[in-house]
């Protein structure tokens, strides 16, 4: 098989932030795809005609059989004859296996949207490799969540379920949104604060709290992602 000298690069980004997306849609390629489309031809060719010469063999083989019955042949003909078919038959699983693979491989060459949403952050761009965070981010466009940081000092005031609602810091988006707690993390962080927060401390220890967002809501704000916002819990 070809050796591509480490992953392979985006050749196609179909998609730009904010773009809504449907399940199975084509959001990227990567440059591999040409050669391997190579290989599976060759391979294909390959399969075909070995799947020939198995099949002469074996006619020339039930031939040589029944001379070798009738006496009119030596035995040692006919055995060498049957390693041969032997070895064209272990090609041709071989050939076939890497047909399979290949065709794997080709799958993977096209990135596909496992949702229908909206891409919220591109990772990646043409000519790059992607790293660790990957091609892009992608957000149910029905299901969008939202982050609060909650003082260690308050968060025995919240529960799962619990509603709130949030307003944009900046004005990235108008009015409020409707949510409501769905986790709480049981980790406490660090983390440095303003020293116009009411606390005066340097930095305060937080609590991250997820929220989920109501639908309609969400379908408001589906093409917003790393916005600073406001939270107020109710009681």
């Amino acid at each position: 098989m070809t050796d591509f000298g480490g992953s392979p690069r985006l050749s196609d980004l179909l998609v730009e932030e904010g773009d809504r997306v449907e399940k199975g849609q084509l959001l990227a390629r990567f440059d591999n795809g040409p050669t391997l489309q190579a290989e599976r031809k060759l391979l294909r060719s390959r399969i075909a005609n070995l799947t020939s010469q198995v099949t002469v063999l074996e006619r020339e083989i039930n031939r040589y059989r029944q001379l070798a019955r009738a006496g009119a042949t030596a035995a040692a003909d006919l055995e060498a004859r049957e390693l041969k078919l032997i070895e064209l038959k272990g090609s041709l699983l071989e050939a076939q296996n890497l047909l399979l693979k290949t065709d794997t491989d080709l799958v993977n060459t096209e990135l596909r949207s496992p949702i229908t949403g909206t891409v919220l952050r591109l990772q990646a761009r043409v000519g790059e490799r992607p790293g660790d965070d990957g091609i892009l981010e992608i957000g149910a466009s029905d299901r969008m969540e939202a982050v609060a940081e909650v003082y260690e000092s308050d968060i025995n005031r919240l529960r799962p379920g619990q509603t709130a609602t949030i307003t944009s810091e900046n004005g990235g988006f108008s009015g409020t949104l409707q949510a409501r707690v769905i986790r709480i993390s049981p980790q406490v962080r660090q983390r440095q604060v303003l020293s116009t927060d009411p606390t005066g401390d340097a930095d305060a220890r937080v609590v991250e709290v997820r929220l989920e967002l109501d639908p309609a809501d969400a379908r408001r704000v589906r093409n917003l992602v790393g916005m600073k916002t406001i939270t107020r819990f109710q009681p």
